[in-house]
């Protein structure tokens, strides 16, 4: 598989440690990937693969805590000078 970006490679990390942990079935995984891709068939697979996971993630954790971390991530990030790595703190959520 070839990934374009980084997160492209993480995500589909997770998404394979998710299922070899039995987080996740593949067939759940597959069903959450396929409804993706029949919501927006024209975009990218791998922002489809990402909507997937955050779903399943999603429905793992308390219904606030995407958001809030999606939050963090984006203050972490405006925080962080260019070209070092991003790191989550307290501070950011």
């Amino acid at each position: 598989m070839t990934f374009d970006e980084p997160w492209q490679a993480q995500a589909f990390a997770l998404a394979v440690t998710l299922q070899d942990r039995g987080v996740i079935s593949e067939a759940e995984w597959s069903q959450a990937l396929g409804a993706e891709i029949a919501a927006a068939p024209d975009a990218p697979y791998y922002d489809c693969w990402l909507a997937a996971l955050e779903r399943l993630v999603g429905s793992l954790s308390d219904p606030g805590a995407i958001e809030r971390y999606r939050h963090a991530w984006a203050h972490a990030a405006a925080r962080t000078p260019h070209g070092t790595p991003i790191e989550l703190t307290r501070a950011d959520f």
